[in-house]
């Protein structure tokens, strides 16, 4: 069914930049740990030494302190377990704003650790925080798809991305020696999340709940027709995507269970779409730089740390230009560009890094391919692959897909952290190749199996899934083009 453009209402813009305060959040947290760790490394010996009268010994302050980073990343990969009874239970906005207690508790805990001079109190501020994040990115892009009108759906999931690397920058700058990353403010720092925590409390109770979760899954029509009207603004176009909506419900069979999900046959394919999409963006190379930049830099350059802002600027630059560029060219060209340009990235540095020292001066040259990766990554795989699942699945289905999705790429970003040291000592430079050989079979799969969702709504791509649920992907016309 053809929808027409919906125009843009104050509403709903202000129910999406309430929703992507939770991904600011994170983005926050994950760049504002790297540049004080030393100082928050100290502060962890010293309190070992107030309790037991000697310091820590360095290899127990390297785990401790390794455990404080990857803590988050495994709170978040048991967070994603509870999307789908959140979700189905409560709403998708209610979940959000149900899971924001677990920021504003985590925040609350690193910040007073140094108070209560406790480290164990900063690693379960982490843990609840990791648990807020593996819900809210599945949450955050469900509820921002399902609100948006199909011209604008992929752009505004986009934005989820956006305010998460714009986090991630305005952590990296927090956490500067120059700005709060010093020993008498480092616990200040931490607590800076709560302000747009506080926010979202504010704005999100006066935003519509999601109209398609109103009517498909709690079947009030009236509801779902005035969040609509409060959404598109416009009669005609609220009434025009209602009846896709109850054409949509028609067909819908009840509830999935997570059995029922791997099982059913219509749900196999957009699952490896997902499986590979997922692991091959957070496999590729680029949370690799995320979390090692300011290591990486500092073997080559003396101000590593205002590199590592570069990276954080570029990051942010690039989401921008993908959120542009989403409902232009489509996610599947987006995609392919992305990951091709990734492989052909780690390529070339494992070229440059084997030569290095021979050529000294092409350190300047691995550094602009680093900015090319994360431009690649930004421009596609990055934002696509929180947000693809929500396309690919029917109503039933979405909730766990979502969650399927958080756990494929919170696991992806914990295993690259926890592998990425030891096969760099293994391996040398040559470990770019193993990224290579991801990014280079993420293209391969998408060119061959996925199909172009701009432009569609929800139920039209459902049906080609729902329609012929024995049949390849690649035998459905417009699966593999470019238009």
């Amino acid at each position: 069914m053809e929808l027409k453009e919906s125009p843009l209402t104050a509403t709903l813009l202000t129910s999406i930049l309430a929703a992507v305060l939770g991904s600011l959040q994170i983005g926050y947290h994950t760049g504002n740990v790297n540049a004080p760790a030393k100082i928050i490394e100290e502060f962890f010996n010293q309190t070992w030494r107030a309790r037991h009268n000697e310091s820590m010994p360095d290899h127990s302050l390297t785990l401790l302190w390794s455990l404080s980073v990857s803590i988050k990343d495994f709170g978040a990969l048991l967070g994603s377990l509870g999307v789908k009874h959140l979700a189905d239970s409560y709403g998708r906005r209610n979940s959000i704003l149900i899971v924001n207690c677990l920021s504003v508790a985590g925040a609350c805990l690193m910040s007073a650790s140094k108070t209560c001079r406790s480290f164990e109190v900063l690693i379960l501020g982490r843990l609840l925080f990791g648990l807020f994040c593996g819900l809210v990115m599945s949450l955050n892009p469900l509820y921002i798809q399902e609100v948006s009108p199909t011209n604008l759906r992929g752009a505004f999931a986009t934005l989820n991305q956006v305010s998460f690397a714009s986090g991630i920058l305005v952590g990296m700058v927090a956490g500067l020696e120059t700005a709060l990353g010093t020993e008498h403010h480092w616990a200040v720092m931490l607590s800076l999340s709560l302000v747009p925590a506080l926010i979202q409390y504010l704005l999100l109770p006066f935003c519509p709940e999601s109209p398609r979760y109103l009517l498909i899954d709690r079947g009030e029509e009236g509801e779902a027709e005035a969040a609509l009207l409060r959404l598109r603004g416009c009669g005609d176009t609220a009434a025009a995507e209602l009846q896709e909506m109850k054409e949509e419900a028609a067909r819908t069979q009840g509830g999935v269970t997570i059995q029922q999900f791997f099982r059913r046959r219509r749900y196999k394919q957009p699952i490896i779409i997902v499986l590979v999409t997922n692991l091959g963006s957070q496999l590729s190379g680029f949370n690799a730089i995320i979390n090692y930049s300011t290591r990486m830099f500092q073997a080559k350059f003396e101000e590593a740390k205002y590199l590592t802002l570069g990276v954080g600027f570029v990051n942010v630059t690039f989401t921008l230009v993908a959120f542009f560029l989403m409902e232009r060219a489509g996610r599947r060209k987006l995609l392919l560009t992305g990951f091709i340009c990734i492989a052909v990235c780690n390529l070339l540095t494992t070229i440059t890094d084997s030569v290095l020292h021979l050529v000294p001066e092409l350190r300047s040259l691995q550094v602009l391919l680093v900015f090319c990766l994360i431009s690649a990554y930004e421009l596609g795989p990055g934002p696509i692959s929180w947000f693809i699942a929500a396309e690919l699945f029917d109503q039933p289905g979405r909730p766990i897909a979502m969650a399927f999705t958080s756990m494929l790429n919170w696991g992806g970003k914990f295993v690259l952290a926890l592998l990425f040291p030891p096969l760099l000592k293994l391996c040398g430079g040559y470990v770019h190749l193993l990224f290579m050989a991801v990014a280079a079979s993420a293209f391969a799969f998408t060119l061959i199996r996925l199909p172009e969702t701009k432009g569609r709504t929800f139920d039209d791509i459902a049906e080609e899934f729902r329609g012929a649920e024995g049949i390849p992907l690649s035998s459905k016309t417009g699966f593999n083009t470019f238009t």
